[in-house]
């Protein structure tokens, strides 16, 4: 008798685990963001011009982004400068850290710069000077920016959040970090600000998908962004030695890329953002299993896919 009861209870919560997968909404609030996005620029658009640049930020804009992804690190005299790496090396060819030096000390870009997720390819520009995040600001002052904080530096995330504040921003930009604790700093600082999955809880949130458990846990994050797996170790070449391993991309494509799980974010009013598609088959490849945009080195060429797969009418 208790055995057939467990079934039943068993059964019962799968069938309601299943039915809230499909409508979140008997439980949830629809997220309603102030920005919708298909088309984001990875660090303004680095296949086409130099990374992180105002004239790449310019050129991405004028190509039809919809979002602009940088980094931000802070230098010696406390000004927030646009920049992937914190050391200048691969950037400049000088090995020293941003925050040794001034803003009026940073060295130009390198006259070439290859492409992270492009490997093999390079972007060139006239524009080598590293951008303040203010003057980007002032630049785009509408257009919607994603801030990943990769260092755990309370003087950068409070004047990043000040910038924020101060230009009246806060919908339009998304605190991004793989870091938890770092996270919740950033949103201390402005929790007004929407913000993405930290690795941590991103792998919370692949629990919770696969014991059922998600349709009855709310979810404070806005955004999901990951790796479309499939550019691993063809278009972008890991330094993670254990990315290198067929199996372990294989497992992460298999336990992530799944349309249902996509789907019901996006049913709750999330945004599913797939990184870096720099080839028009990884972005086939990412909408078709659910993402609701891309991120792309190369604005122009995510502009002409996007003009020839527009969104189908809704009926």
């Amino acid at each position: 008798m208790d055995a057939v009861l467990c079934l039943l209870a068993f059964g019962l919560y799968v069938l309601c685990s299943l039915y809230l997968l499909l409508n979140p909404q008997i439980l949830h609030k629809k997220k309603r963001l102030a920005f919708q996005c298909r088309h984001i620029s990875h660090r303004g658009g680095a296949g086409e011009k130099i990374e992180n640049t105002i004239e790449a930020f310019t050129h991405a804009v004028e190509a039809g982004t919809e979002m602009l992804e940088l980094d931000c690190h802070l230098t010696q005299d406390g000004c927030v400068v646009v920049s992937h790496d914190k050391n200048l090396g691969r950037q400049t060819g000088h090995n020293i850290d941003i925050s040794s030096l001034k803003l009026q000390e940073l060295p130009p870009y390198k006259e070439k710069l290859e492409v992270t997720f492009y490997v093999g390819h390079y972007s060139t520009g006239q524009d080598r000077k590293f951008a303040p995040l203010e003057d980007v600001f002032l630049k785009f002052p509408q257009m919607p920016i994603n801030i990943e904080v990769k260092e755990n530096n309370d003087a950068l995330i409070e004047k990043v959040s000040s910038l924020v504040k101060k230009h009246n921003r806060e919908s339009i930009t998304v605190w991004a970090t793989e870091d938890s604790d770092i996270m919740t700093k950033c949103r201390k600082q402005c929790p007004a600000m929407p913000y993405s999955f930290t690795m941590r809880r991103g792998l919370v949130l692949l629990v919770l998908f696969y014991t059922g458990l998600l349709p009855f846990v709310p979810l404070g994050e806005s955004l999901l962004q990951f790796y479309l797996p499939s550019i691993i170790n063809r278009t972008y070449i890991p330094e993670e030695t254990v990315l290198k391993k067929r199996f372990v991309v294989f497992l992460m494509e298999k336990l992530t890329m799944r349309k249902s799980l996509f789907n019901h974010l996006v049913k709750r009013g999330m945004q599913v953002q797939l990184f870096v598609c720099n080839e028009e088959n990884d972005m086939e490849a990412a909408f078709s299993v659910g993402a609701t945009g891309v991120m792309s080195d190369y604005p122009t060429v995510l502009s002409d896919y996007l003009r020839k797969h527009p969104i189908p009418p809704t009926k």
